[in-house]
């Protein structure tokens, strides 16, 4: 336990043998709780979990009725098992766990997933555990468990509900990353700053994250986007209900693993994704739970500029002359500039509807 509050490590692996091993051996004691999940993979990763499982329950202090009862007199665990449709378990129907050997619960896919799927059923275990604090931890070896405390303090504070990594917020830490990853990761930055909410929040790709027992159960996990852009789709879901968010600095480690994500399917995926849940989170947040004039400014602003664009191409393919293009270029130009107004309008009060749900930890 960490601060008086369970912890739980949900650790996604798809073909990490040589590495994940190594991450679980690593752990710190104070997790209670870590879910392995194998995605499937085709390599000798469920073995190597199974192997460092085994290890890290011999050299652990406390067995795993100790660390069962820690959970059960803070409120977790307890035997229950949520259930869909009213009587088999979400994660069952998705996955096959094995009983817990020392703090380690390996899980296994029935099918493929990915990145998101192996998240979703690690949140789904570590839900239905109770565990009040859950983190996420690639098993790649690529972060750095030191750091895992600066995540969980803002939680244990009651100051968030969800702390992130961010890789940005210091010029040292961004000069570490590589260029072609910068530049994306600003693109993605922007992108999910507008589709989300959390203007001042930033590197919302990173998988380092801890999220509370209480945003885990605010969130509808089984509509979680299973694609590599899970973390910006959960940040759409923690601002519709209200959620707090931490940023946290931090380094990113960039060792032997490399990455898995293919760039020509994984940017219009999720630049899609957002558009929709961007669009969801609007119609959700400020229509269906209440309402604010700012849904009304992006839906006339978007109108706007789009017709002026539209105005624009009609201009220059049916202009016949000199005067014709000039009164349809001032129509342009006051489309595109009433359209720019009504969303510059729309995103300062989205701004500051979301600014007391954000914080920043250096």
């Amino acid at each position: 336990m960490y601060r008086d509050a369970s912890v739980g490590v949900v650790m996604p692996a798809y073909n990490e043998e040589g590495f994940v091993g190594d991450v679980i051996r690593e752990m710190p004691d104070y997790v209670d709780r870590i879910y392995a999940i194998d995605d499937q993979s085709t390599d000798g990763t469920w073995d190597e979990i199974l192997e460092a499982a085994r290890a890290d329950a011999d050299s652990d202090g406390s067995s795993d009725s100790s660390r069962e009862e820690r959970l059960v007199a803070d409120g977790g665990f307890s035997g229950k098992r949520a259930t869909l449709d009213g009587d088999i378990s979400a994660l069952a129907k998705r996955a096959s766990v094995r009983d817990p050997i020392g703090r380690v619960v390996p899980i296994r896919h029935r099918e493929n997933l990915g990145a998101g799927g192996a998240i979703k059923t690690g949140y789904l275990a570590a839900l239905e555990d109770g565990v009040d604090a859950t983190v996420t931890v690639d098993a790649d070896g690529q972060m750095d468990l030191s750091q895992m405390t600066r995540l969980l303090d803002p939680i244990a504070d009651g100051e968030a509900d969800y702390a992130k990594g961010n890789r940005l917020l210091s010029r040292e830490y961004r000069a570490a990353m590589p260029r072609f990853r910068f530049v994306g990761n600003a693109i993605l930055t922007f992108l999910t700053k507008i589709a989300s909410g959390y203007w001042k929040t930033m590197d919302p790709q990173n998988g380092y994250t801890a999220i509370s027992n209480d945003a885990l159960e605010a969130v509808d996990l089984e509509n979680l986007y299973e694609y590599y852009g899970y973390c910006n789709d959960l940040l759409v879901k923690l601002n519709v209900h209200g959620m707090r968010v931490a940023d946290v600095a931090m380094p990113a480690v960039y060792g032997d693993e490399e990455s898995s994500i293919q760039y020509s399917s994984y940017i219009p995926k999720v630049s899609t994704m957002l558009l929709q849940n961007f669009l969801w989170r609007l119609k959700t947040k400020y229509l269906a739970l209440d309402f604010h004039p700012l849904a009304l400014f992006y839906l006339v602003g978007a109108g706007l500029a789009g017709a002026g664009v539209l105005a624009t191409g009609t201009t220059l393919l049916a202009a016949v002359s000199s005067l014709g293009a000039l009164v349809g270029g001032s129509t342009t130009v006051l489309l595109l500039v009433a359209g720019i107004a009504f969303l510059l309008f729309a995103m300062v009060f989205d701004m500051a509807e979301s600014e007391h749900l954000e914080m920043q930890v250096q």
